[in-house]
């Protein structure tokens, strides 16, 4: 993986890291809710099962979101990627360069 991103790539990083990690957060806090309001199970196991959803779901941002720097940016978006907190069409916003390289990686990963 290339070491230094362009410019604008990395101002595009910058800026919607912070986007994106709230819509993360929108669907995974309502996917807790149901799992905290599923009658189908008792309150034990609600909060059981929501804790753990919480701890795995916070594994991700903390994986995803700790420590960006400019020389693992592409590190970073090819993790953000791969656990979902970014798509394929969130990337149409960098270079083609980068974007390809993700994407490339990305599958490469899915083998």
């Amino acid at each position: 993986m290339e070491r230094r991103p362009l410019e604008s790539d990395w101002k595009t990083f910058v800026k919607r890291v912070p986007e994106w990690r709230e819509r993360y957060l929108l669907k995974k806090n309502k996917e807790i809710i149901c799992i905290l309001t599923d009658e189908s199970k008792t309150p034990t196991v609600r909060f059981w099962d929501a804790k753990k959803k919480m701890k795995k779901e916070g594994q991700v941002l903390i994986d995803c979101l700790d420590g960006h720097s400019r020389s693992k940016m592409q590190w970073y978006l090819l993790l953000m990627h791969r656990h979902g907190l970014i798509q394929d069409s969130d990337l149409k916003e960098f270079s083609e360069k980068l974007r390809d390289q993700i994407l490339t990686s990305s599958r490469g990963l899915d083998k």
